[in-house]
């Protein structure tokens, strides 16, 4: 997930991602998320930027957000992820140690992959997808809900982690 380190694009969704993913419990909860419920990070955080614009969404603008984005998340991004995981613990006969300096390129690179995809979710979806929402809580939880539709389902306890840290936006 984003981190200051992996670009210096300084759209506003970036920003917006890189202040939330530093809040207490949202990368836990995030992780729990994409590893249990093949939720993207990046494509739940556009839906959360959305919300600040009090943009709400349904079920068939978030598919579209989705498949739009699908090929660069499992050519590009989901290797890379599974990649820098395996390397934490070494690869035969190659211990972790002696990976380290690996792990921490394809991390680097990981990053700026994630950093592109939202740079493009950014410059392809508008913001004035949807419709008006009656305040920016209603739509972040109508725009998740829309997502995890299509996801088979979130669970709720990270989903809630993240719709309390959302309640927090300034």
């Amino acid at each position: 997930m984003p981190t200051a380190a992996a670009g210096a694009l300084a759209s506003a969704f970036w920003q917006f991602s890189l202040a939330f993913y530093a809040r207490p419990g949202v990368a836990a909860a995030c992780i729990e998320l994409q590893d249990n419920a093949s939720a993207d990070v990046n494509v739940m955080f556009y839906m959360l930027f959305l919300a600040t614009q009090r943009r709400q969404i349904g079920h068939v603008d978030a598919a579209h957000i989705d498949a739009s984005i699908k090929a660069w998340r499992e050519i590009a991004v989901v290797p890379l992820r599974t990649l820098r995981r395996r390397l934490k613990t070494g690869v035969e006969p190659i211990a972790g140690a002696d990976t380290e300096a690996l792990r921490s390129a394809v991390k680097r690179i990981e990053l700026e992959a994630e950093r592109i995809e939202q740079e493009w979710l950014e410059r392809s979806v508008p913001v004035s997808i949807g419709r008006p929402a009656a305040s920016p809580l209603a739509a972040a939880r109508a725009n998740l809900d829309a997502y995890g539709a299509l996801c088979g389902g979130l669970p709720e306890a990270p989903l809630e982690i993240l719709l309390n840290a959302y309640a927090r936006t300034p």
